[in-house]
C-alpha cells in the first residue's frame, strides 16, 4: 500500500450529549422518564430558538412575551407577565424595554389604576407576531410530522395525566408545609 493510498479515517461521531445521556440502567424508571421528557423538550426548544433567530432575528423570550400579549389585547401588567412567563420582573422589564424601542409593544396607563401601566402589542407588533406565530406553528407541525395522529393523541393524553398528577402532588406537598 502506498502512502497515497492511505486515507484518514474520521473517528465515529459521538451522539449529541443531552439530559438523557446521563441515564444508567440502575436509575429509577421515573428518573429515566423525566430525563427523556427534558431531552425532547430541550431539542424542540433549541430548534425553535434557532428558527426564530434565523428567520425573524428574535429570541424565544421575546416571542413568548409577545404571545402572552397577543392573548390579552387589553394588555398585561408587568407582574402578570412575569408570572405567566415564570421569570423575574427584571427579565420582563429588559425584554419589554427592547420591544418598546422597536415599537412592537407600548406601555399604557391602566384604566383602573393610574399608578400602574399595562403592556400591549402595537399594530406593528401584532403584524410581526402574527407572522412569527404562523411560522412557529409550521415548525412544530414539521417536528411532529413523523408521528401518526393516533400516537400524538395518546401522547397528549398521557402527558395530560402526568400534568394532573404532578399538580395534585404539588398541591398536596404545599398543604403539608
Amino acid at each position: 500500500m502506498t502512502a497515497g493510498a492511505l486515507r484518514r479515517v474520521k473517528p465515529p461521531k459521538e451522539p449529541a450529549s443531552d439530559s438523557e445521556t446521563r441515564v444508567r440502567d440502575d436509575h429509577h424508571e421515573s428518573l429515566r422518564l423525566w430525563l427523556r421528557l427534558l431531552s425532547c423538550s430541550t431539542l424542540i426548544e433549541n430548534h425553535i430558538r434557532q428558527r426564530l433567530q434565523g428567520e425573524f432575528a428574535t429570541t424565544l423570550p421575546r416571542f413568548d412575551l409577545m404571545a402572552q400579549l397577543e392573548r390579552c389585547p387589553e394588555g398585561l401588567k408587568m407582574g402578570e407577565l412575569s408570572k405567566r412567563l415564570m421569570v423575574t420582573g427584571g427579565n420582563v422589564t429588559g425584554i419589554t424595554d427592547l420591544l418598546e424601542k422597536e415599537d412592537l409593544v407600548a406601555r399604557v396607563t391602566d384604566a383602573h389604576d393610574r399608578r400602574a401601566f399595562r403592556v400591549t402589542l402595537t399594530p406593528s407588533g401584532q403584524r410581526l407576531f402574527k407572522r412569527m406565530a404562523a411560522a412557529h406553528e409550521r415548525w412544530i407541525i414539521e417536528l411532529f410530522a413523523g408521528l401518526p395522529a393516533k400516537t400524538k393523541q395518546q401522547l397528549a393524553g398521557l402527558l395530560n395525566h402526568l400534568k394532573d398528577h404532578v399538580r395534585h402532588e404539588h398541591s398536596r406537598a404545599e398543604g403539608s408545609v
